[in-house]
């Protein structure tokens, strides 16, 4: 009863700050107000606030809730488990089963495309301190040739 008449007040309020802002020429602005506004007193004539007030204060309800908490935990946790063992028990079955084939071939490494250089690799001179901002600069040059 108290929460059906402090939603009629919110609404009731809201309308008419609606009225206000639609007075001073602010139609768009006015009618997103009557929208909110009413949203209240839809949710009384709907019965959706009276069966809150009703869950809000019964114990069942409330132990319903951890219920439904507790089932989704253990949801969530197996399957964080299941991710990181690698799928279901029929998944890592059937994983199985392809490893222990004797038909299936192991790919074979390939060469290196890039053997060593043949040119040392050399280390700049030490700079002194007035080119110290340019040595990594010339260091990159020398490298690449340039």
């Amino acid at each position: 009863m108290i929460a059906e008449t402090v939603c009629s007040a919110v609404s009731a309020a809201g309308l008419g700050i609606a009225v206000v802002t639609a007075y001073r020429k602010r139609y768009l602005a006015a009618v997103r107000i009557a929208a909110y506004s009413l949203v209240p007193i839809g949710l009384v004539m709907t019965g959706v606030v009276e069966w809150l007030a009703d869950t809000a204060f019964s114990p069942t309800a409330w132990a319903g809730f951890g219920v439904l908490g507790l089932s989704w935990v253990l949801f969530m946790t197996t399957r964080t488990v299941e991710r990181r063992r690698g799928g279901t028990r029929k998944e890592r079955r059937a994983a199985a089963r392809e490893a222990g084939r004797s038909d299936a071939v192991a790919p074979t490494a390939s060469a290196p495309s890039l053997g060593q250089g043949t040119r040392p690799a050399t280390r700049p001179a030490p700079a002194s301190r007035g080119d110290d901002d340019f040595s990594d600069i010339e260091a990159i040059l020398k490298k690449h040739g340039i």
